[in-house]
């Protein structure tokens, strides 16, 4: 450590420095919201559906929550019931192939899901909406480029209200708390 006439300390050595934070890297970040249920964890897999902030979740793990209310995390606490949710139809990436061994390379980069009209997968780079009141799942690119009022996949009718976006960031999500909040203080037949 120094001082016993050998050597010569360094300043790092004597003085403590306070240690940096550790930033998350935003790729694993992205992964863990588009591959992962918000609830439990796991691994999406079908049926995945998504709340009306855009969470996604394995339909199982809403069930099992529902189940015991007492024990439902703070991040699905605004799921009430089985209508708070929407079960998505989702198109499924030709070229994405799941790693079946644990010691093979795993390519982040490809998504399981993509957009129906553009083709962008569904990993986070871009945004995607799903539609209320079909439950199907395009880009909000698509959505903006091709304006219309029926759906791109399924052709079913939808209002701008019955939009949503999909994992969002926290500033959008609040604002998408209190529209939600609002919306459920109106009577059903005004929503």
């Amino acid at each position: 450590m120094g001082c016993d006439g050998g050597s010569i300390p360094r300043r790092d050595e004597m003085v403590k420095l306070k240690k940096k934070a550790e930033k998350v890297d935003k790729d694993v970040e992205l992964q863990a919201r588009w591959k992962y249920c918000a609830l439990s964890g796991e691994e999406l897999k079908q049926p995945i559906v998504a709340c009306e902030l855009g969470r996604l979740y394995n339909k199982e793990a809403v069930l099992l929550a529902l189940l015991d209310k007492s024990s439902i995390p703070e991040v699905a606490r605004h799921i009430r019931s089985l209508k708070d949710v929407t079960v998505l139809q989702l198109t499924v990436n030709s070229s994405y192939k799941p790693s079946s061994k644990a010691d093979t390379y795993n390519d982040t980069q490809t998504s399981q899901y993509v957009c129906p009209v553009t083709g962008l997968e569904m990993s986070g780079r871009y945004r995607f909406v799903y539609l209320r009141r079909c439950g199907c799942v395009i880009s909000e690119k698509a959505l903006k480029e091709v304006p219309s009022e029926t759906c791109h996949k399924c052709g079913a009718g939808f209002k701008s209200a019955h939009v949503v976006r999909l994992n969002v960031s926290e500033e959008e999500e609040k604002g998408m708390r209190e529209e939600m909040e609002e919306k459920r203080r109106r009577p059903r037949w005004q929503r």
